[in-house]
């Protein structure tokens, strides 16, 4: 149940952020406080990188609910601590506060490893 709860967490959560990215233009992302890092991210990449949140949202939650392929499950937390691996680098090297993207590799690490 536990798990489910942290899926579902990390599904809203990617799922909300993917998105952003995805139906926002840059100049939009960028007037956002916490998203005003994008000025020196190409578009394309932004937009990427919000394919691959969507993605990860759906794996997260969709194999195991159906009871097809569950090590899909797995595999999108893993990558998704991947990515947020990435962030957090990102983070670290512009000096900025890299606290929700430790949080969230965290989770995605606690899926990939129990489920």
């Amino acid at each position: 149940m536990i798990m489910w709860a942290i899926q579902i967490f990390l599904a809203l959560a990617f799922g909300a952020a993917g998105t952003m990215k995805l139906v926002r233009a840059k100049a939009q992302l960028a007037a956002n406080p916490h998203m005003g890092r994008v000025h020196s991210i190409p578009e394309a990449q932004i937009k990427l990188l919000g394919v691959a949140e969507v993605l990860g949202a759906i794996g997260l939650v969709v194999p195991m609910a159906i009871g097809v392929a569950p090590i899909l499950t797995r595999a999108a937390a893993a990558c998704l601590a991947a990515l947020m691996g990435g962030a957090l680098a990102t983070h670290m090297n512009r000096r900025e506060p890299a606290a929700v993207a430790t949080a969230l590799a965290a989770l995605a690490i606690v899926v990939a490893t129990f489920r």
